[in-house]
């Protein structure tokens, strides 16, 4: 159990940087279990064997960064600038491109030049564009943000939720065969979160911006405020973390 106080967690955490997809600043501080699937592995495979290969929104590119071995020609998407500058010091010397976009069709690239398209949680999921920049028989690989995600969180800080999701597994599947795709794989799981400080929340929910839409300290201190108290009376506050693999082929 921490020894500091509500403002000195609120403070540390509002200051830090929250740029690009490294969560290790909550090293110690929040856990969440990983898909069983293993995405990053499952890219590196697919990777080993691609020619061509396009990562959207690549966020710091810390996907690519992990995979062993490259194709010749890899290029990844991104909108967010520091993202953008911080994909391209990791990615350039892999011989990566890191090209600026605004996540909005079109993607800049010609007709059915890449063999291999991957994108971990994107934040819209362009099918359409996917499938027109795939080549025939090539493949996407996606791991996605889940239905009512992190719905706990949410919960706590904007009251209960209406039904539904826009982020459901079978909602990707129609899309992708509604742009000509083949899905060939879909896995949805549930996957435990734990948050063991208040600082932890605040640097998660200003990271994972569709947490809380609009979340800033100051419009939501009083409820951060009780979470403190929570966390010390109760431990850990838990959540759980929904994903989904996607991959789908575009027919010969």
């Amino acid at each position: 159990m921490t020894t500091r106080t509500f403002e000195e967690l609120v403070a540390e955490a509002e200051s830090v940087s929250v740029d690009g997809w490294d969560f290790s600043w909550l090293d110690g501080r929040a856990t969440e279990e990983r898909p069983s699937w293993g995405y990053s592995r499952l890219v590196g495979e697919r990777m080993a064997h691609a020619v061509a290969a396009l990562d959207i929104q690549t966020g710091g590119g810390e996907v690519l960064a992990g995979v062993p071995r490259l194709p010749s020609l890899t290029v990844a998407t991104e909108s967010w600038p520091p993202n953008i500058a911080l994909a391209t010091a990791r990615l350039r010397p892999r011989g990566v491109a890191v090209v600026a976009d605004d996540d909005e069709p079109r993607l800049p690239f010609g007709d059915g030049v890449f063999d291999l398209v991957i994108s971990r949680h994107p934040v819209t999921t362009w099918w359409q564009e996917i499938a027109r920049v795939l080549q025939p028989g090539g493949t996407y690989l996606s791991q996605e943000v889940g239905p009512r995600s992190v719905g706990e969180l949410t919960e706590f800080f904007m009251g209960p939720r209406p039904p539904g999701s826009a982020r459901d597994p079978e909602r990707a599947r129609a899309a992708a065969e509604a742009a000509g795709l083949e899905v060939v794989d879909l896995r949805l799981e549930s996957l435990r979160m734990t948050f063991h400080d208040i600082g932890a929340v605040i640097y998660f929910l200003r990271k994972v911006i569709w947490i809380v839409p609009g979340f800033t300290v100051d419009r939501y201190r009083s409820e951060l405020g009780t979470l403190h108290d929570r966390i010390l009376a109760r431990g850990p506050f838990e959540a759980h973390a929904t994903r989904f693999l996607i991959e789908a082929r575009k027919p010969v």
